[in-house]
């Protein structure tokens, strides 16, 4: 698995009904393409938007493409995973509107092949579909944000959670940004508890505010998320440089991982900063992730 797989940074959302911009999507330079079935897309155009994706599916493209289906207990969602749930093409789905575990759960044995093929003659068809896809929770409630913990860790395929934050902003009747902190810690904590990746921010809704979006990537990056999902590739280099070390956090963790070789134990370096276990642990993870550009 390369270090960009293990370290997604980008994840670009483009809408379903438009393959002309999902291609495009591919050659942009994203980490990971997010195509959107639920909120991109209008009513009347949802049936096609699937077709779409399901036909671009159809072969492995060339990253790592996700899906996010319409609203886990919506009418549509269930058609959504019969047609896109086990294409060749597709790294991952995306739940929106995720409240509880049990929608977490349903959905899991909903794409598992040894559950939706439990039928008479039908186990060599399971065989040959493999294991379900896995799958990333989007928290977009209030009622999910105090779930979330048990959501994170409601079952093995989920893989990853992440904030819709327009849709709990509009709940929460929040005004300013701050007023997401706690929860988006929440969240953070959560992922970490359940042993899942750091989750990426929400998205940056306005494409022309590039200095806002890189204030906003170092606000992120402090409360301890990883990455952040996009909605024009122009976000995409803003966020990547905002999330790999510095020149300055590399060399740190260089010093600490010499240090560390030196001597195994707890440590004071010349410049007074105390190295443990924890320290070097840390400092592995910087190089790592320098490691993926």
């Amino acid at each position: 698995m390369t270090a960009t797989a293990l370290f997604p940074l980008t994840w670009l959302y483009v809408p379903g009904d438009r393959p002309h911009i999902v291609a495009k999507a591919l050659c942009s330079g994203a980490d990971v393409v997010v195509i959107d079935l639920e909120d991109a897309v209008a009513p009347d155009r949802k049936e096609y938007a699937r077709a779409a994706t399901a036909e671009l599916l159809s072969e492995p493209p060339p990253v790592p493409v996700h899906v996010r289906i319409n609203a886990v207990d919506g009418p549509l969602a269930a058609a959504d995973l019969a047609v896109v749930a086990h294409r060749p093409g597709l790294a991952g789905l995306r739940v929106p509107k995720v409240s509880t575990p049990a929608q977490i759960v349903r959905i899991a044995l909903a794409t598992d092949p040894a559950t939706a093929w439990a039928r008479p003659g039908t186990a060599a068809a399971a065989h040959a579909l493999g294991p379900g896809p896995p799958l990333h929770a989007l928290l977009e409630t209030a009622l999910a944000i105090e779930h979330a913990y048990a959501i994170a860790s409601a079952h093995p395929s989920l893989c990853g959670v992440s904030i819709g934050e327009a849709d709990l902003r509009a709940d929460l009747g929040v005004r300013r940004d701050s007023g997401l902190d706690w929860c988006r810690a929440r969240v953070v904590v959560a992922a970490r508890a359940a042993g899942l990746p750091p989750p990426p921010q929400s998205v940056h809704p306005d494409i022309r505010d590039l200095e806002g979006l890189a204030a906003s990537c170092a606000h992120g990056r402090a409360l301890g998320f990883l990455g952040r999902a996009a909605i024009h590739p122009r976000q995409l280099p803003i966020i990547e440089r905002a999330y790999l070390p510095t020149d300055r956090e590399l060399e740190e963790a260089e010093t600490i991982i010499k240090a560390a070789t030196m001597d195994r134990g707890a440590q004071a370096l010349p410049d007074g900063r105390f190295v443990d276990a924890a320290v070097v642990a840390a400092a592995r993870r910087t190089l790592a992730l320098a490691r993926r550009c």
